[in-house]
């Protein structure tokens, strides 16, 4: 008798962790080894690439732009495992419950503190923050993988989407005259915020983290979950190879959707718009599809030590650089062989040492069997 999904033993992914290690080395400083190397040819090829370690200003899609949604696809890929191992230890559904809450509220206040809340400068301080963003989103995704079955939850996913890029197209912001709906004056995302939090904004009455664009970041969660449900399927009906390609086919499908809505309201990540959660749906899709076929299909592992060192402790890392000055140590370190080189080689010698440093810090307490768990 073939065993039912929900009751097969939760497995640790080694692709979720790679990939999740690789995601946040572009956060640990490869983004700027990366501008760093295009220096030392510039023009042409280098300039664009250089270009993608960076945000797009407004409307648009650069590899920046998608480290934020893959690491929460990601927890959201996690959670069906997750829950099935909580479940196999015999955990009760309010136990789970409170370990959701708690989860998703414990990474609203890391990013409390991410942006300077021992400060103490309460009055003025950001609310708003990418831990929050992916607490809230991925915190209330799970709740309703434990409410809804599978049809309910594609129903509600669609439903914030499309109720989300209506609000965002035909309402515009009533303080700002004239203003298009979906410019950065005009949108209605930045409204609510400025009226409920005005002093708690990252700065010119917009916070690409605010509270109405948390609506469509709960999708991305969703997508992930969808997967890990689809991952967890057993062998026997449907193998890995099979599971890796209709996921890359799901991420064809989910770029098409992405590039037939861009005309109409375009891809932007600081609004979360639909076409930027099926963009970045389809960059996460395709990307974890490539590493769970290479990882755990073609058990192709001797390579992933790198970046699983980075996976296993990802929170670790982003709050360590709000906390360490790794920079200091790093020109410490290496600053003296850097201003012996051209500038451009200095630069790369500086991004590259840097890396190092925060990797040889995660390798330690890996080492250690050292984690901070959420």
């Amino acid at each position: 008798m073939k065993n039912n999904p929900s009751q097969t033993p939760s497995k640790r992914l080694l692709s979720l962790d790679a990939l999740r290690g690789f995601d946040m080395m572009f956060i640990m400083g490869f983004a700027g080894l990366v501008v760093a190397l295009c220096k030392l040819f510039p023009g042409g090829f280098s300039d664009w690439l250089s270009a993608q370690m960076g945000h797009a200003e407004w409307n648009g899609f650069f590899h920046h732009d998608t480290i934020f949604p893959l690491f929460l696809f990601i927890a959201g890929i996690s959670f069906p495992f997750s829950l099935a191992k909580q479940r196999s230890l015999g955990h009760s559904d309010r136990q789970i419950w409170l370990k959701v809450i708690r989860r998703g509220l414990t990474l609203v206040v890391l990013g409390f503190i991410y942006n300077g809340m021992l400060r103490l400068n309460l009055g003025t301080l950001r609310l708003p923050s990418v831990l929050g963003r992916i607490g809230l989103a991925w915190m209330f995704a799970a709740m309703i993988y434990l409410c809804c079955n599978t049809r309910v939850r594609i129903a509600i996913a669609a439903l914030l989407l499309v109720g989300y890029g209506l609000v965002l197209q035909f309402v515009a912001a009533p303080d700002v005259a004239g203003a298009d709906a979906l410019s950065f004056q005009g949108n209605i995302v930045g409204y609510i915020d400025r009226t409920i939090m005005p002093s708690h904004l990252l700065g010119g009455g917009f916070d690409p983290e605010g509270l109405l664009s948390t609506l469509p970041a709960i999708v991305t969660a969703m997508l992930g979950m969808f997967t890990g449900e689809f991952i967890r399927r057993p062998d026997e009906e449907v193998s890995g190879k099979r599971k890796a390609g209709y996921m890359a086919l799901g991420a064809v499908v989910l770029l098409v959707l992405a590039l037939c809505l861009n005309p109409m309201q375009p891809i932007n990540k600081k609004l979360w718009t639909p076409a930027f959660v099926f963009a970045a749906g389809a960059y996460s899709l395709g990307m974890f599809a490539l590493f769970y076929y290479l990882i755990d299909v073609r058990q192709w592992r001797r390579w992933t030590r790198f970046f699983q060192v980075i996976g296993v402790n990802s929170i670790t890392i982003y709050m360590a650089q709000r906390f360490i000055d790794f920079d200091y140590t790093n020109r410490l370190i290496l600053g003296g062989l850097a201003e012996k080189c051209p500038a451009e080689v200095g630069g790369v010698i500086l991004a590259a040492g840097y890396i190092a440093l925060c990797w040889l810090l995660l390798w330690f307490l890996d080492r250690k069997k050292v984690y901070l768990k959420v």
